[in-house]
This record gives structure tokens, sequence and C-alpha cells, in this order.
């Protein structure tokens, strides 16, 4: 049951990564052309890198908490080793409740 409970911070987890993704590739090789043309842009993916960081981290913790898990540690994991470990432990997380879900039907 507590995976239920832990699933919609999870899925919010997900999406702020794949948002802080996105500001991040804005500073890339490829696009970093068309970003540093202007100074909104540079000043809207900043923000949105910082935002994305700072509600991933806050979701990251609930769901550890939802979990019974320290939060402290899943948070400090999450941002030493990003995006790496979000991507790794959200997959985790995914297969694992996916068995939970076989098991108690």
């Amino acid at each position: 049951m507590q995976v239920a409970r832990a699933q919609q911070p999870i899925a919010a987890a997900a999406v702020t990564l794949v948002l802080w993704i996105f500001a991040v590739a804005s500073f890339l090789p490829p696009l970093f052309k068309y970003t540093s043309q202007s100074l909104l842009l540079i000043i809207a993916a900043g923000i949105g890198i910082f935002v994305c960081l700072v509600l991933h981290l806050f979701f990251i913790a609930m769901a550890a908490k939802r979990l019974d898990r320290s939060p402290v540690a899943w948070v400090l994991v999450s941002l030493v080793f990003m995006p790496v470990a979000s991507i790794i432990g959200l997959i985790l997380f995914e297969w694992f409740s996916e068995q939970e879900k076989q098991t108690t039907a």
C-alpha cells in the first residue's frame, strides 16, 4: 500500500526531471546558438533549471517519506548524481511497483 501513496510524487518527480533536462539542453551546443542570442531565453532557462531542480528534489523527498525511507539520503543521492541517479531511481521504482501490484493481485 505504501507504493500507491508514493506514485503521485514519483510521477511529479519524473515530470520535473524531464523539464529540467529540457532546460539544461538549451545550453548544449545544438541549441546554445539560439539561446545565447536572447537574454530573456538565458534567464528563462536558468530560472527553469533552478525551479525544476528544487521541485524535483522536493518530490523525491516526499516519495521517500511516504515509502518510509530517509528523505535526506534520497535527496543527497539525487543531487550528487543528478540526473543519472534520478533516472535510475525512477525506473527501478516503477519496476518494483509493478512487481508489487502483480503479487497483490
